[in-house]
């Protein structure tokens, strides 16, 4: 067993460890309420985006356009897809990048022909590593989900789906259900399915009229909705890594609390075993003397 002193330098040291968690801990709470109120902010606008795509296609079913999917007799196998898959830039974050990037190289490795968009340096790092090709990486943005970074990435996949490069635009997140359970999924951003948005929108029983036209109409509302919901998985992203990280850093805390009690039960019976070997050792210093004493009375005599 260690001495006191050891043990002491030990305690101490998980002390100052459990500083630096406790003050991860305030930070990422701070972070979170900041990014909830930020994706709460916005999520009106983007909403009446989708609604006025439900009424679109409520009062005209008929209606084909390149932001629609009119691929659905296509071989799976065929169709040229990007992700966007959103990591975090650092971890510390338990089972957070994992979960995500277990998922896309799952769908990587499923699918032949993919163009790969990656946010955060944890996936950058992980998909170099192996060797997998990257389109491009969107640096600075997981940590700083905006508005702006939003419209950036969707500029990109865009202009890609507008040439005719890829046929489908995939974007891969961490999606957070409540403070205790977040879950990696998929959600398709382009084309857009038909049969999700119809009967939205409201029906008033008025035909709606675009000037100048639906597909005008649909050339403005479409990229802005498609940068809605980037910006919100990137925000729900950021929030489930700063809750994951809350909920690690919380763990750390609970175990370095356990750690400092077994070590203070260590150093007590250490500190009581030598306060023992002490009390032993002056007394049976003071028989030794004692029996000396004696010893030389005796011989005096």
């Amino acid at each position: 067993m260690a001495n006191a002193r050891e043990i002491q330098a030990r305690m101490n040291s998980i002390r100052d460890t459990m500083k630096i968690t406790n003050a991860m801990y305030l930070v990422s709470s701070t972070k979170l309420r900041k990014a909830r109120k930020s994706l709460q902010d916005t999520e009106p606008y983007f909403t009446t985006l989708e609604d006025m795509i439900g009424r679109i296609v409520t009062h005209m079913p008929e209606i084909e356009n390149r932001y629609f999917d009119d691929s659905s007799e296509w071989n799976q196998s065929e169709k040229r897809q990007a992700y966007i898959v959103i990591t975090a830039d650092k971890g510390l974050a338990g089972a957070y990048n994992h979960n995500v990037l277990k998922m896309a190289q799952q769908l990587l490795e499923n699918n032949k022909n993919w163009q790969l968009f990656v946010v955060g340096e944890v996936g950058r790092q992980y998909f170099t590593s192996r060797g997998i090709p990257i389109e491009e990486n969107f640096l600075y943005t997981a940590q700083n989900p905006s508005l702006h970074r939003a419209r950036s990435i969707t500029g990109v996949v865009m202009e890609k789906y507008m040439n005719h490069e890829v046929d489908e635009i995939y974007v891969i997140f961490t999606r957070m259900k409540n403070s205790l359970v977040a879950e990696a999924c998929k959600a398709r951003l382009l084309p857009l399915n038909k049969a999700d948005y119809e009967g939205r929108g409201g029906t008033d029983g008025s035909e709606p009229v675009f000037h100048p036209s639906v597909e005008a109409a649909l050339d403005n509302i479409v990229p802005d909705f498609v940068t809605g919901y980037v910006y919100g998985a990137l925000v729900e992203s950021f929030c489930s890594e700063q809750n994951a990280r809350m909920m690690a850093m919380d763990s750390a805390n609970e175990n370095a609390k356990e750690m400092i009690h077994t070590l203070s039960t260590d150093y007590n019976r250490v500190r009581q075993g030598a306060i023992t070997q002490e009390i032993t050792e002056v007394i049976g210093g003071a028989k030794a003397l004692k029996k000396k004493k004696g010893s030389g009375k005796g011989g005096q005599n």
